[in-house]
């Protein structure tokens, strides 16, 4: 089974607070990266920037990214404004009903769970789920991780694909793969490596790792 990967932006952890056009520059360079290394989704999440910039960043990156789909996080408006490929609700945002109802067709719609219970409220509208934290994660670092045998659970409970976010490292993927998740997302596993983290694959080595893992469990 072909995972499904999704990058999540974070554009502090490409360039200093203090270069905040450089910032951009670095999400755009990124988009094109993981275009062409097959990631299939980038979700962008800058949610601090306001409207305007947010949506003239959004078109350069969907410029950039391409094949890759570009959808915005939380912020609907914008990915209808910048002609964004969909966008990603968090779990206390807006209806994913209401926004199936006006959104165009063919729009990538998914939203963020982070319990069994929220997975039925979520069904039917949506195109994915991202479940997580399932490990510990530096991005939240007071959240409690869910663990491996809930995201079993909530895989089994959705009539669609779940990936897994949050603490994942290559050496995990075979074991989230079994868990029976349909891909996964994140941030620090597609961040391209640098003298002070040459450990880091970048997006064309992690994209090939994770194919490669889930090939192995469903072959």
């Amino acid at each position: 089974m072909a995972p499904l990967i999704c990058l999540v932006t974070d554009r502090h952890r490409l360039a200093p607070r203090e270069n905040p056009e450089a910032q951009l520059d670095k999400l755009v360079a990124q988009a094109a990266e993981a275009g062409r290394a097959g990631v299939d989704l980038i979700q962008l999440r800058e949610r601090d920037l306001d409207g305007g910039v947010l949506t003239r960043l959004a078109r350069r990156m969907i410029d950039a990214a391409t094949p890759a789909k570009v959808i915005i996080n939380d912020r609907a408006d914008v990915a209808l404004a910048a002609g964004a490929h969909g966008a990603h609700l968090r779990g206390d945002s807006f209806d994913a009903v209401r926004l199936r109802r006006i959104a165009p067709y063919g729009w990538v719609i998914g939203t963020s769970v982070h319990t069994l219970a929220e997975v039925t409220a979520s069904m039917g509208a949506v195109d994915y789920l991202i479940f997580g934290p399932v490990y510990p994660t530096a991005s939240k670092p007071g959240a409690t991780p869910a663990g491996v045998a809930e995201l079993k659970k909530v895989a089994a409970a959705a009539d669609g694909p779940v990936l897994a976010i949050g603490g994942i490292t290559l050496s995990r993927i075979a074991e989230i793969a079994s868990a029976g998740a349909a891909g996964v997302a994140g941030i620090e596993l597609f961040l391209p490596p640098t003298r002070e983290f040459p450990e880091r694959p970048g997006a064309d080595a992690a994209v090939r790792a994770i194919r490669a893992a889930f090939g192995t469990v469903f072959d």
